[in-house]
């Protein structure tokens, strides 16, 4: 892993929302549809933003949604966010380098492994769920390193933005983060 830089994660603030709107909005189609993406799905920025913005405001025991920044050297270079969330037991996992240099480097491995200690005790949670896109490995690969249990694979539509596909249903529960990261 040459290069990293200084890494971080942190909770999502207001000043997150502009930039990552602007990953969805403004990605190339290719990277979007690589991911399961229906291009026709995605909303106009005024409706996303306002989302993510009221997102925000929520207690974290009532929250949809719960977005992590991830950084590099103090500058934003991704997000995760976990929904479906069920407070106090599980939420399902989604991971996204915004910009193409900062991929296939073994950033997400390390800031994937950051997060799960914010999703984890943040949340309060027990299982954490990821379903990427079969067909784009960088995920999956991802998931399996850092001890995920690979659950199935299934056809879906795993979220509101996405088409149909096939996807691998991952899991990592509390007793196997904290076994694994935490000994």
């Amino acid at each position: 892993m040459k290069n990293k830089g200084a890494l971080n994660v942190r909770p999502m603030e207001l000043k997150d929302i502009q930039p990552l709107a602007d990953y969805w909005l403004l990605s190339p189609a290719s990277h979007l549809v690589s991911m399961g993406v229906d291009l026709d799905k995605l909303p106009e920025r005024e409706i996303l933003e306002s989302a993510l913005s009221s997102q925000l405001k929520h207690p974290i025991e009532e929250k949809k949604s719960y977005a992590l920044i991830w950084e590099q050297d103090g500058l934003p270079i991704g997000h995760t966010n976990v929904n479906q969330i069920e407070f106090g037991k599980q939420a399902y996992m989604h991971l996204h380098l915004w910009a193409a240099q900062s991929r296939q480097k073994g950033l997400g491995l390390t800031l994937v492994n950051q997060s799960l200690s914010l999703f984890f005790d943040n949340l309060n949670l027990q299982t954490i769920y990821c379903e990427p896109y079969a067909l784009n490995p960088a995920p999956n690969k991802t998931l399996e390193r850092l001890g995920f249990e690979f659950v199935k694979r299934h056809r879906t539509i795993p979220g509101s933005l996405n088409f149909e596909q096939d996807v691998h249903l991952w899991k990592l529960t509390r007793a196997v983060y904290l076994q694994k990261f935490r000994a």
